[in-house]
């Protein structure tokens, strides 16, 4: 058990995220002497978009700040918000449309006016579809609110090969398995109810490491009023420095130690019956389930002994509603990732939580009209380009549109785009063949697991066409680069955010003009799409015109939203059930019986396991160490290494290992090797942590380094890529969703090989 004060805690929070918090409640709405003025908009340094004030002197933005009137952040700004503007005034971005000279991968290109860059990319998108057989030839891979406008430019276009990496890569597993669960998604900022939880546990949860700001000042908060903290984790993490209890569990266990809690609160009597009894269904199906799972058996596995198993569970239940267990964001891990959340999500049923103080609320969302488009001659792209920019169709593929390429339909129950079985695909020809591609906002080398393939993929296509800020490698292999703004010189669409007691939509305008010659998202995808003769789909003449059609729903237009920057909808929360009861509303758990389904009847009738159950993962071969990674509070997936700022902060990555193991293999704390995985993928050099933090049987590296790109001097082969040693991945079956912790690596010096 870790002892601290609370004082403390507060002190080693901000010294570790590198004082992301901010307080940022004395910067002014007037105009000071000499100001050109101030404008709100929403930050994009990440998905969690908080509210921003951006000062302009004569032109140039010179401080970015927090909007205290943000109920989300709350007027607070991370690290990586404030430094926007070095995004903004990167010298290396690109600024000039770019044509390809050479061949793909060369990185040879001439400059090219807009008007022969689109003609030239719509040329070539309607020739593939000529060719290959319809719009489905073409792929649609977008991510980031630049990507936005794109996703909806391919269901008007009728790709049905279109989305983000988000699903796959990162959240498929948690959202899908909370619907089954629960019927309503996660979302994008974690619904639990932080003020009043007295009992957290994180299970491979790395808060403070994610930075994402509410989350980080909600955690904070809890622990400052005196909640009590478990974390599950194979390392010791920020978040389990903070903790009462560390519980370093053997990697790729956690479903055996979810069942075991189960185990423990169903024998003892410990869960909340009148709860599960009134909003559950499935309860006795699962307590036959889980009598084999105990505390003994599970300890063997997992490597937690059985009395610190019984501990945590008897003080989660000693709490009850009032007891969280989070999801994380990444939990893409084993292949059964879906089946792994949807065992925490039952956990948390068990405690009586859904709906109550302490445990999740019912996140509110704002209400504004969506923009009215004629029908698509698609289904919707999905969510996961992201970014809004309106949305078309339904989840039915016309008859004359072959399905999705990945295998949805086929291999998966539910769920989004899988960009690795895309990219299998466009590798391979099969099932059919997909010969073009469009990228925006997109990092295909640092998000995709076996980059050689993705390689193959992109030389065996006939057009490939970027949308991006800067030169990154998988930039520099298109055949039309497109340089779009950054998010301080274009519109976004509106921003509805779900909220415990205020949901409230946000809104972004340009705060300067565009730099070089560049062009926002929303102007290209639109551009493209009247090439594409698709004019019907983008009938608005600006994005000003496209914004006040929205705002109007609300009695608003642009010139009003803007004095205020956010837009407060308090009277749509209800975040308890006792919110829905009150009024003689049903509670909204939007399952098809409309309660809390523990056991799935879905699940069951599409011939999967309609309860978790533990499975076993691979064992690294010997000589080998289970590859985990994760994130950096100072940088956004591999999007801000060569911001300026940042890069001062953290400019390279480091190899986590634990010291008995460095002693045995004559490594160095702070000396370069390299790695190699069980394939014989290498990685750049990256340097050795030496540590007590972690366990024997498995190294760890933070994501988004080890770039390949020379036009980026500050990033160029800085640190080492996780994704270089990621040739492996295991599907869910529910989901989709790509396990990459089934990969392992070996340490390399320069005189050979580690043993």
């Amino acid at each position: 058990m870790i002892d601290f004060t609370r004082r403390e805690f507060f002190k080693l929070s901000t010294a570790t995220v590198g004082a992301l918090s901010i307080d940022c409640s004395t910067f002014g709405r007037k105009k000071a002497k000499g100001e050109t003025g101030t404008k709100y908009s929403f930050c994009d340094m990440c998905y969690w978009h908080c509210g921003i004030k951006v000062k302009v002197v004569n032109g140039r933005v010179v401080k970015i700040t927090g909007d205290e009137n943000d109920p989300l952040s709350r007027g607070k700004l991370c690290a990586r918000g404030q430094a926007g503007i070095q995004q903004l005034y990167n010298p290396d971005r690109l600024k000039k449309p770019l044509i390809s000279t050479g061949k793909r991968g060369e990185g040879k290109y001439r400059e090219a006016s807009w008007k022969e860059a689109l003609d030239y990319s719509a040329e070539k998108l309607l020739k593939v579809s000529e060719k290959w057989g319809g719009p489905e030839a073409t792929a649609w891979l977008c991510h980031c609110s630049c990507g936005g406008l794109f996703g909806h430019l391919a269901a008007a276009w009728g790709s049905p090969n279109s989305g983000g990496p988000a699903h796959a890569l990162c959240i498929g597993g948690r959202e899908i398995a909370s619907k089954l669960t629960f019927g309503r998604p996660v979302g994008e900022h974690m619904p639990v109810d932080w003020e009043n939880a007295r009992f957290i546990v994180l299970i491979g949860n790395h808060i403070g490491e994610n930075s994402h700001n509410t989350l980080m000042q909600d955690f904070i908060g809890a622990l400052d009023n005196g909640a009590k903290l478990a974390v599950v984790d194979p390392r010791f993490s920020t978040a389990a420095s903070k903790a009462d209890w560390w519980l370093p569990i053997k990697p790729g266990t956690d479903t055996a130690l979810l069942l075991a809690w189960m185990n423990v609160i169903i024998s003892e009597e410990r869960y909340d019956k009148e709860y599960l009894d009134k909003y559950a269904i499935g309860f006795e199906e699962l307590k036959n389930h889980v009598s084999e799972y105990t505390p003994e058996w599970a300890a063997k596995i997992t490597e937690i002994e059985a009395g610190t198993i019984v501990q945590i569970a008897r003080e989660m239940a000693k709490y009850g509603h009032h007891a969280v267990i989070p999801p994380n964001r990444h939990v893409s891990w084993y292949g059964n990732d879906t089946q792994r959340m949807r065992a925490l999500f039952i956990l948390n049923a068990l405690l009586g939580n859904y709906g109550r103080e302490g445990g999740f609320y019912f996140a509110a969302k704002p209400w504004v009209m969506e923009y009215e488009y004629p029908p698509s001659k698609l289904a919707s792209a999905g969510g996961g380009c992201g970014g809004g920019g309106g949305g078309l169709g339904s989840e039915v593929l016309p008859d004359n549109v072959r399905p999705r390429v990945d295998g949805k339909g086929e291999k998966f129950l539910y769920g989004g785009l899988v960009e690795p079985e895309l990219f299998k695909a466009m590798a391979t020809g099969k099932p059919y063949p997909v010969k073009g591609l469009v990228a925006a906002g997109t990092n295909l080398f640092h998000s995709m697991p076996n980059v050689p393939r993705v390689k193959k993929a992109l030389k065996n296509l006939d057009f490939y066409l970027c949308v991006d800020i800067l030169p990154q490698e998988h930039v520099m292999w298109a055949d039309v680069i497109l340089p779009d703004t950054t998010y301080l010189e274009r519109y976004g669409d509106l921003h509805a955010v779900p909220h415990k007691t205020t949901p409230f939509i946000s809104f972004r305008e340009p705060v300067i003009k565009p730099l070089y010659d560049t062009k926002p998202g929303w102007w290209i995808a639109r551009e493209l799409g009247k090439r594409l003769g698709l004019d019907e789909y983008f009938p608005w003449e600006n994005y000003e015109e496209y914004l006040n059609t929205r705002l109007d729903s609300l009695g608003l237009s642009v010139e009003e939203i803007r004095k205020k920057g956010i837009v407060k909808q308090p009277q749509m929360s209800k975040p308890y059930i006792k919110d829905y009861e009150s009024k003689g509303e049903v509670v909204p758990f939007k399952t098809p019986s409309g309660k809390i389904e523990i056991y799935s009847k879905r699940l069951k009738e599409a011939g999967l396991d309609p309860l978790p159950k533990y499975e076993k993962v691979e064992e690294p071969p010997d000589g080998y160490f289970r590859l985990l990674y994760g994130r950096s509070p100072v940088h956004s997936f591999s999007r801000t290494q060569s911001n300026r700022w940042l890069s001062k902060i953290m400019r390279e990555n480091e190899v986590w290992v634990n010291a008995k193991v460095a002693k045995k293999l004559g490594l160095r704390h702070g000396e370069y090797v390299a790695l190699e995985n069980q394939d014989g993928a290498k990685s750049n050099k990256i340097k050795v942590k030496v540590t007590e933090r972690i366990r024997s049987d498995c190294v760890y590296m933070v994501h988004g380094f080890g770039h390949n790109t020379p036009k980026l001097k500050r990033q160029h082969r800085k640190g080492a890529s996780d994704i270089a040693l990621q040739t492996r991945y295991k599907l869910d079956p529910i989901s989709g969703s790509c396990g990459l912790h089934v990969n392992f690596v070996k340490f390399v010096k320069s005189g050979g090989r580690v043993s």
